[in-house]
This record gives C-alpha cells, sequence and structure tokens, in this order.
C-alpha cells in the first residue's frame, strides 16, 4: 500500500477547510502540492496573489507560509486524535528575492523542535508550543521567502481525569 496516501488525503481534507472556512485562502487560490507526513507544501497561483509590480504580493506570500505551517501542526494533531486549537504565537518573515510566478511554501517542523516533547508537553498541560519553519522557492533553488514561527496547539477540552 502506498504510505503517501493516507497522508495526502488527510491534507487534501485540511486544504478543503481552510478553502471553506478562510476566505482569503479561497480568493488567494490555495492547494495543496503535497505532504508526505512531515512536510506540507501548499500551492498559489499569480494571478490572485499579483501586486502592482507584478509579482506576488509580500502579503500572500506571508500569508501562504503561515498556513502551511498552521497545517503542519495541525495534521500532527489530527493524525494524533487530538482536538486542539492552533495559533501562531510569533513569527518571522524574511522577503529573500521577488517572485514573478506561480508559488509555493514548504512547511515542517524545525530542526531544533521534537514532536515528541510537544505532545508530551501538551498531555501533561493541555497546551503546548513547537517551532515550525517555511520557504517559498526562488530561481536557481535558493529561497524566496522564508518564515520561522511559534504555534501554539490548546486542547479545546481536558482530557477526563
Amino acid at each position: 500500500m502506498n504510505q503517501a496516501a493516507p497522508h495526502a488525503t488527510a491534507a487534501q481534507a485540511l486544504v478543503t477547510f481552510i478553502r471553506d472556512s478562510i476566505p482569503l485562502a479561497h480568493t488567494m487560490g490555495l492547494e495543496l502540492g503535497s505532504y508526505d507526513g512531515e512536510t506540507l507544501v501548499l500551492n498559489c497561483p499569480l494571478a490572485p496573489n499579483v501586486n502592482d509590480k507584478g509579482c506576488a504580493f509580500g502579503g500572500s506570500l506571508t500569508s501562504l507560509m503561515t498556513l502551511a505551517c498552521w497545517g503542519v501542526v495541525e495534521l500532527a494533531l489530527r493524525q494524533r486524535g487530538e482536538d486542539c486549537d492552533v495559533y501562531v504565537g510569533e513569527s518571522t518573515v524574511r522577503y529573500l528575492d521577488p517572485v514573478w510566478g506561480d508559488f509555493q511554501a514548504e512547511a515542517q517542523r524545525a530542526e531544533t523542535a521534537s514532536w515528541e516533547t510537544f505532545f508530551a508537553t501538551l498531555s501533561a498541560r493541555n497546551r503546548a508550543r513547537i517551532a515550525v519553519t517555511c520557504q517559498v522557492p526562488g530561481e536557481g533553488g535558493k529561497p524566496a521567502a522564508t518564515l520561522e514561527a511559534q504555534f501554539v496547539a490548546k486542547r479545546r477540552k481536558a482530557a477526563a481525569e
């Protein structure tokens, strides 16, 4: 059986939820690129995200990267059956090069972060933080934009005691 299929199905359901729940994501033309259980790739066409210079609007780049990072955390929670609200706690964005065509954001847990620690903290405190990183690939394999963020998950209902 193809191991990517369950991940892709879960990711597609999440993208549908995002598009249905966040009007901006629908307007941006958000689509699933791929999800392998670790890295979530979201795509957007340039046309609805263009600025006055003809390249991708910085706000669209940031929105897509934020949604991709949020999605990585949300998918990890859903995979483990956790019912949480997920929020961006803080983020840093760098714009490194203009994007002149359709674009994507590639998000994953930061190398210094641990899902094991995140879920242990969530179990103990009903809330936890995790660092997530994202990039918009640019020309020549260099990032056109990057985002580093801390996301917070809070259980909607405390576990039964």
